[in-house]
Parts: C-alpha cells; structure tokens; sequence
C-alpha cells in the first residue's frame, strides 16, 4: 500500500452515486481541499459545484467511511494456540489463569521493538483499511510498563501518518497486572495513575483511557482511580464492561460521561438506564462473542428501547478476536445479535465516531466534514452485511484523498 501522501486528491465533484439511506435517487458529492462542500441530489446541484474536475461513481453505493471504534491492533506474537486450549475445553479464565492470555501477549510486545511491532501491525491495519475502514482507535495494554506502553502508543502514532487514517490512541494500563506486580494490584493501580498515565499525556500520546473491569482484571474501585486521574488531566474514558460478569461497571463509567462501554454482554437494566442518561454508546464486539463461543447475548432489546446508540468494532486482538473485517463484524453483528441492516451500518459509522469522540469529522456525509466515503459495488446496503469473506469496496476516500481503488 502507498505512502498515505502519495494518494491522489479526491477534489472534485463525485457523481454517479446513490446514497445508502436513499439508494433510489442519484446523489453528488462536492470535494474541495479535502473537504465535503456539499452533498445531495444530482438534479440539485448548485451551479458553483457544476465545473469541478470529475469523478464517475458509475452508479456505486456510497456510505461514509467506516469506523472501527475498539482494536488492541499493535502488539507481539500472536496467540493461536490459545485458540487451540479453547476448543479443547479451556474456558478464558482458565487460559488466563494458565499463565496465558493477555500476559502472554505482555511479554511477546516487551521483546520487540518499535519497528518490530510497526512492522507486524502494518499488514493488520492494511487488511482493515482495504474493508473501507476511514478511522480506527487502537489501545495499549501490552506493555503495562511506562516503557513499552508508550512504545505500543508511538507506533499507533505512527500508524495513522503513514497510512493516512485517523487513529485515536487509548492508553489500557490497566488491562491485566504485570507479572512483576503478582499481588500488589493496588500498587500497580498507582503506578497507572500517578506515573504512566501523566508521563504518556504529556507526550500527547492519549485521546482516552480505558479500564478492563472485571474478576480477573480490575475492580470498580481500582477503575475509578483510573477515571479520577483521566478526569484530572482532561482525558475522556471508555470501559471494558460486563463482559464476563456485571460488575456495575457501566454505570461507573457512565457516571464519568464515558465515551462508551464496551462488550457488555451482562449490562444490566440499571447499567443501560445510566448509559441512556450519560449519552454512553454501547459498543458491541461480535467477534470476541464468536471466538469465545459465548451464549449470553447483550441486552440487544433493552438497548434499543432505552435508545443508547450501539456500535460495532472488530475488536481486533491476538486472543479473544483475531478479527480483519469490519464487514464481517456487521454480518456477525445481525446474525448473532440480531441487528438490523440500518442498525449494523449506523455501528461502523455514524455511532462509531461517537465512540471515539469523532462525530465532528467522520461518521456521515455532510457538508463541511472531511471527505472520508466509500464507494462500494453492491446494490443494496444490506449487502454489507450479507456477504462475508467477500470485499466489495470500489473506492475509499479517506482524508480528502483516493486510497483505495478509483471511481469508474
């Protein structure tokens, strides 16, 4: 894949389109200075617009650029044989128990260095962004050192000027305990707070901060440590919540206007109440669903009557969700959870970017956003999530430039 400043300009007007909330009508799409200008029928078109350089969509879908709102995309190693102790009757917390897990992966990150980790995640990210990916966040929580958790950061960094795609960096500490911290849990906590967190801050390597709550990470105490010191230097935070257990800890994160809550499978009723009055996204991670073979669904329904908005990620991590396609998630999203088409598309888009707190920039197709579409070869919306293991991008506008594929 080309050097991000190597993609051609997408100024110009993009015509021959059909929106995916209104495939029966012909749109446009104005583009200049890598900005959306306007955006709406053909038959409409402001004459300012008309002399533009063209692109022909041919008749493609066009949705806005996909948003894969949870990923652990930058670590080392990888662990299929995890994958090989759960079919053979592992349960997580066993594997976890068994020295395996997300320690594992600890020490596989610790051994590599930057360009090692830069040059293992690079194929991963490219799989994604060739699936219309436009914006992704990518957690630490492999190094659980000041050290290499700012090594895992820097390479997110990294990441996104290189491929050209917004990445939103989240500092997850407090994702397992160290071995070198076996039973001093509250000591670790305070090294998350009181060292790292601050120092990585200050280097301007943290758009949020993010807590595994849950009996075999961290307790709600421990979590509100976490969210004090966020708190303290300006920094949104997000949670790992009700996973495995409802530990309360949707309501906690809530309670700090958290940007989203993340797996819970368990949320309860008084979880999502306060995720409905916090304006919480519900993030839902299929693939974790999937690879754990879990049989307790989230609160889908209650969900959607309470109207908290639900996303969908990959989750893309060595262990639970080893997952390269956003579409595949939103298929797995409707089959498994029982989504709708519209609400599968709204999860990798518009409530995605709220996630991230990107619902300035990415998310729709709107006038005065950043242009970051895609062009799709399909007929219908559904399609997105009907078929898997097929790619059916034509072309991705992604921070004002072509990065994938051209129009017709």
């Amino acid at each position: 894949m080309k050097p991000a400043h190597e993609y051609p300009s997408a100024d110009g007007l993009w015509t021959g389109l059909r929106l995916a909330t209104d495939a029966g009508i012909e749109a446009a799409i104005a583009v200049t200075d890598g900005m959306i200008r306007w955006v709406g029928a053909r038959d409409v078109l402001p004459a300012e617009f008309a002399s533009l350089a063209p692109h022909d969509g041919g008749g493609a879908l066009v949705t806005p650029g996909l948003v894969d709102c949870h990923t652990h995309l930058v670590y080392g190693g990888q662990r299929a044989n995890e994958f090989a102790m759960r079919l053979a009757g592992a349960t997580y917390e066993e594997v976890a128990k068994a020295g395996g897990g997300i320690v594992s992966s600890v020490r596989a990150t610790r051994e590599a260095d930057e360009d090692t980790l830069f040059r293992e995640a690079a194929p991963r990210l490219e799989q994604l962004l060739a699936d219309g990916v436009c914006a992704i966040e990518i957690k630490s929580g492999y190094g659980l050192s000041l050290e290499h958790e700012r090594k895992q950061l820097r390479v997110a960094r990294r990441l996104g000027e290189t491929y050209g795609v917004t990445v939103r960096t989240t500092f997850l500490g407090a994702h397992a305990l160290p071995p070198e911290y076996a039973g001093r849990s509250a000591d670790y906590i305070d090294l998350v707070c009181d060292q790292m967190l601050p120092a990585l801050a200050a280097e301007r390597l943290v758009d949020a901060v993010d807590v595994f709550c849950e009996r075999i990470a961290f307790s709600l105490e421990e979590t509100e440590q976490v969210f004090k010191a966020a708190k303290a230097l300006g920094l949104p935070v997000k949670l790992h919540a009700e996973q495995l257990s409802d530990m309360g800890g949707a309501a906690l994160a809530a309670r700090y206007g958290a940007l989203s809550c993340d797996h819970i499978e368990h949320l309860s009723a008084e979880g999502i109440e306060a995720m409905r009055q916090s304006g919480t996204v519900a993030v839902l991670l299929p693939g974790a669903y999937y690879t754990l073979r879990d049989t307790h669904l989230p609160p889908i329904e209650a969900l959607r009557a309470a109207g908290v908005p639900m996303a969908v990620s990959t989750d893309h991590n060595p262990g639970t969700s080893p997952a390269l396609s956003l579409l595949l998630m939103m298929n797995m999203a409707c089959t498994l959870f029982r989504l709708t088409v519209p609400e599968a598309l709204a999860g990798v888009t518009v409530h995605a970017a709220r996630a991230l707190g990107l619902s300035s920039t990415h998310g729709v197709i709107a006038e005065g956003m950043p242009a970051n579409f895609v062009l799709w070869n399909v007929r219908e919306a559904a399609e997105l999530a009907y078929w898997f293991g097929q790619r059916p991008v034509r072309c991705v506008v992604r921070q004002g430039r072509i990065a994938v594929g051209a129009a017709a």
